[in-house]
């Protein structure tokens, strides 16, 4: 296998994937069966900057020069060789924000990320302008909000992009973005598969009387569906990707996509009638339509697969944060007690233990919210454990509670997909750090969504392998399938994954449990206004 792989990578047929998260670059490289061969990585933090979350242009080259340096180094010690070209190459990042250029290609102000929560005027004003959610950590928030604060820099503004659409813009000269990502720009109109016209020309009307010398769609990418030329890799582009100076020009890149679009194709939940739940520090759910939804929802977010397809995402600000912090309690006492700590069996004792306790957690409740959780409408979050005098207060029941949290909220926002407006989904897969213990998290979203969840071995590999397999999809469509199809027969072979489905007692259970959660957000709210 080594040989082959060494083979792949010396003949230029290996395909590199980059994503961007938040606190990690992740370089993926693959071979032509798009199985992974070799990686790189390279840790980095945002930073407050005048109130506002960003990365400096600095830690943003330096962190993609860094990973792939380590990925360098990690060919270099497996393979004994050296990458000096690639079948194709695909950038990836996290979602949404705002990176305004002007006439020269300089950076206007700080990069805004996601994280921005000072667009809510923007976000509340466009919502009512285009009878359509538009969530605050969208670009058009930012650039509204921008325009609402009278910032002097708008004036100039010649391109507005995300930060896959800057990378891929700065490696190969061209000013596109994947359907995914750019549905996180403005929203997207099915039938065009690219921004909504109508919108377009409301926001240029509603912008007009500020005399700005541009309109939105000369400042915003070109849209791409997945399998789309995006362009080739540029000498100077190279130069900036390798700065050890062995990678070659003329590689294609394939359209820069969002980590949503990413966590789909490493998934397989591209398809409609498919989705994927990812459960980490933060969660978020993707659920393929087969039609709109019949009116637009606060809390759901429509965004597109990377083939254009609508998505109706849930996304919780909160997850296994607060779950993972009494887990280190438990760790904790286990070096006073003297005896060795694997966190592996920490986890997997208390999980599974967990499953013997009450399905309604004995009545006890916890609220994870180390921060605000837009879905229940709280700006803060304290995070919270709570139960009266007669509840079954045993350490099942405890950590149980706590598993119910993590998913709690984003089964409030699924139960309107699903009992509202009554969408379909064949199969939902689960990602992230919450399923690391065989079978756990899976029952516990299971009963929480009342739907079968099935886990891969893959999804581990992430989004830096999802945003390879869209550059594979580039160059090895030999057959000129649709992408669900591609992934389906040339990456998946027809596994699904492990699949638990939720039990009556378990789905009773959670939806006792969640019942009481909506009731007992006052407490929460009172903790919020008191404990500062």
């Amino acid at each position: 296998m080594k040989s082959d792989a060494k083979s792949t990578i010396e003949t230029g047929r290996a395909i590199l994937g980059i994503e961007f998260g938040s606190t990690r670059i992740k370089a993926v490289l693959i071979d032509q069966e798009n199985k992974p061969i070799a990686q790189g990585s390279h840790e980095w933090e945002n930073q407050l900057d005048g109130g506002l979350w960003t990365y400096s242009i600095e830690a943003i080259w330096y962190g993609l020069q860094d990973c792939y340096a380590d990925l360098r180094a990690n060919v270099r010690k497996q393979y004994d060789t050296e990458i000096e070209t690639l079948a194709a190459i695909g950038i990836s990042a996290m979602m949404h924000g705002y990176m305004a250029f002007n006439e020269k290609e300089d950076i206007l102000v700080p990069f805004r990320t996601w994280r921005n929560t000072n667009t809510a005027k923007a976000a509340a004003e466009l919502s009512e302008l285009f009878v359509y959610n538009i969530p605050l950590r969208w670009s058009i928030s930012h650039l509204y909000q921008a325009i609402l604060d009278n910032e002097e820099h708008v004036k100039d503004i010649k391109y507005i992009t995300t930060l896959a659409g800057y990378i891929h813009w700065q490696i190969t000269g061209e000013k596109v973005l994947g359907i995914g990502d750019a549905s996180g720009m403005l929203p997207i109109d099915p039938a065009t598969k690219d921004y909504s016209a109508e919108m377009v020309k409301k926001f240029d009307g509603l912008v007009a009387p500020k005399g700005y010398g541009w309109e939105l769609s000369d400042i915003l990418p070109k849209v791409l569906l997945a399998g789309e030329n995006a362009g080739f890799l540029t000498l100077g582009g190279a130069h900036k990707l390798d700065v050890s100076g062995h990678l070659k020009s003329g590689i294609p890149v394939c359209p820069p996509e969002g980590d949503a679009g990413t966590g789909m194709v490493a998934t397989n939940a591209v398809k409609q009638r498919t989705g994927n739940i990812s459960a980490g520090t933060s969660s978020f759910s993707m659920i393929v339509l087969e039609k709109d939804l019949s009116k637009p929802y606060e809390i759901i977010d429509m965004v597109t697969t990377p083939d254009g397809s609508l998505v109706a995402m849930v996304h919780c600000n909160n997850c296994t944060s607060d779950l993972n912090a009494w887990i280190g309690l438990f760790k904790e006492y286990q070096e006073l007690l003297g005896v060795p700590v694997d966190m592996n069996e920490v986890y997997g004792k208390l999980y599974n233990n967990a499953l013997k306790g009450d399905a309604d957690c004995g009545g006890l409740l916890a609220y994870n919210y180390i921060s605000g959780e837009p879905i229940t409408g709280l700006a803060e979050g304290r995070p919270l454990f709570v139960r009266s005098a007669t509840d079954k207060f045993t350490l099942a029941n405890f950590i149980r509670a706590h598993l119910h949290a993590s998913v709690g909220v984003l089964k409030i926002g699924n139960d309107i997909l699903f009992q509202e407006e009554k969408v379909k989904v064949d199969r939902i897969t689960g990602h992230g750090g919450l399923f690391k213990t065989k079978g756990v998290g899976q029952r516990i979203l299971a009963a929480a969504i009342n739907s079968p969840i099935s886990v891969m071995e893959t999804a581990g590999e992430g989004g830096a392998w999802g945003i390879a397999l869209l550059g594979s999809y580039l160059v090895n469509n030999e057959k000129q399938q649709s992408l669900a199809d591609f992934l389906d027969e040339a990456v998946f072979a027809g596994y699904a994954g492990i699949e638990v489905s939720p039990t009556e007692e378990d789905v009773a259970g959670f939806n006792a449990y969640i019942k009481n959660y909506k009731a007992g957000l006052g407490i929460e709210e009172a903790a919020v206004r008191y404990k500062k």
